[in-house]
């Protein structure tokens, strides 16, 4: 699906797809793309954080599996779906403020399953939350 797009194409088409959903709405932007890693990053506003102004742990829930789905769907060819089964996430730090910057790898890229480690940032650098996805790999029909 993308091995002839550059990483700048790869970042827009992801930022396409999602753009008429829940990901756009919360204000998620892919950022950048490595060989071995997927960024994101979502702004602390109204629209993120719960009443107390702190960034909804929801919405850090929201980021880490945006970031493990999308992942895991470049891994698949054109006949495949990834499909959430599970995620797990710890939040270890608040944010108060600014943007929240989110990184995933994979662990394991098996052909029915992979696993994602997704970690989020606040805007000096520290680790805020890390999370675990678990997808599985179906066949479309």
């Amino acid at each position: 699906m993308t091995k002839d797009l550059s990483p700048e194409q790869i970042i827009d088409k992801l930022n396409h797809f999602c753009s008429q959903s829940a990901v756009a709405h919360l204000g998620i932007k892919f950022s950048k793309i490595t060989d071995d890693t997927l960024e994101a990053t979502l702004p602390l506003d109204h629209r993120t954080q719960q009443p107390f102004g702190l960034l909804h742990g929801g919405v850090s829930a929201a980021l880490a599996e945006t970031l493990g789905s999308a992942g895991s769907s470049l891994m698949c060819n054109a006949e495949q779906i990834a499909v959430g089964t599970e995620l797990s996430i710890s939040h270890l730090k608040s944010v108060k403020k600014g943007m929240v910057t989110g990184v995933t790898k994979p662990l394991h890229l098996g052909g029915s399953s992979q696993v994602w480690q997704i970690e989020l940032f606040d805007e000096e650098g520290n680790l805020c939350a890390i999370s675990r996805l678990t997808n599985r790999i179906l066949e479309k029909r």
